[in-house]
C-alpha cells in the first residue's frame, strides 16, 4: 500500500493498539488476540527491548495478513525512523514533533504521525506534512480540546493518545478525532501476565463495537 492508502486504512480502523513488551513470543499472542477482536493496527514502541528485532519478527509473521498493520512508536529522530522502516514498520509514530522524522518517513512513502500538544504545534505538524497528528498527552486536555482544535482547523487529522480508555473512546471520536492511540486500557498487563489473551480479545471487541457505533 502507498502512504496515502495506509493512512486511509488506519483511519478506517479507528484505533492503534500500542504495545510495550519484552517477550517477543508473548507479543505475537497479544497481536493475535487484538486482531481477533477487530483491531489490526499495532504500534510496537522503541522502548520495547530489542524493538527493531521484534518489529522484524512481527512483520515477517504477519506478512501474509494484509489486514495487520505493524508500526513503530516512540521514535525521536530521523535515523531511528529509517532503521524502523528498514525493519518493516509500516508507519511511524512519535511523541514529539521533528521535521526530520516526517521527511524520512515520506522519503520511504511511509505515514508519519508526530506528536504535538498546543494548537501551534498541531498546525505546524500539519504544515510539515504530518499524515496524522498525535495529540499527546491527550489525558491532560480531554476530548473538548480536540473539538476546540477542529472548529477553526477542520483540515486536521488527529489521533489523541495517552490516557484514552475503553469507556471514553466515543467521546474522543465524537469530538472529531480520526482515530485514537490506546495502550494500557486495551492491553491489560495482568491479563497478559496470566496468559488470559481472551480478555484482550474481549477488550478489543469492546473497542471495535464503540468505534462502529460512533460511526453508525
Amino acid at each position: 500500500m502507498t502512504r496515502h492508502d495506509l493512512v486511509h486504512t488506519l483511519g478506517n480502523t479507528g484505533a492503534v493498539a500500542i504495545i510495550r513488551m519484552a517477550d517477543a513470543q508473548k507479543l505475537m499472542r497479544v497481536i493475535d488476540a487484538i486482531r481477533a477482536g477487530g483491531i489490526p493496527a499495532i504500534e510496537i514502541t522503541m522502548t520495547t527491548p530489542n524493538a527493531l528485532r521484534v518489529i522484524e519478527e512481527a512483520t515477517s509473521a504477519y506478512a501474509a495478513d494484509e489486514d495487520v498493520l505493524i508500526g513503530v512508536g516512540s521514535v525521536l529522530d530521523g535515523p531511528t525512523a529509517r532503521r524502523a522502516i528498514s525493519a518493516g514498520a509500516q508507519y511511524v509514530v512519535s511523541p514529539v514533533l521533528k521535521a526530520e522524522m516526517i521527511e524520512t518517513c515520506h522519503r520511504y512513502d511511509v505515514p508519519a504521525i508526530p506528536g504535538a500538544f498546543t494548537p501551534t504545534e498541531v498546525q505546524r505538524a500539519h504544515e510539515l506534512g504530518a499524515d496524522v497528528v498525535k495529540v499527546f498527552p491527550a489525558s491532560s486536555v480531554g476530548p473538548g480540546f480536540v473539538s476546540a482544535l477542529k472548529a477553526p482547523m477542520p483540515h486536521l487529522t488527529l489521533m489523541p493518545t495517552g490516557g484514552v480508555g475503553l469507556t471514553d473512546v466515543d467521546r474522543w471520536l465524537n469530538a472529531g478525532a480520526s482515530m485514537v492511540g490506546i495502550g494500557s486500557a486495551l492491553l491489560d498487563d495482568d491479563a497478559i501476565a496470566e496468559g488470559d489473551f481472551d480478555q484482550l480479545t474481549e477488550n478489543a471487541r469492546t473497542l471495535r463495537r464503540t468505534i462502529d457505533e460512533v460511526r453508525g
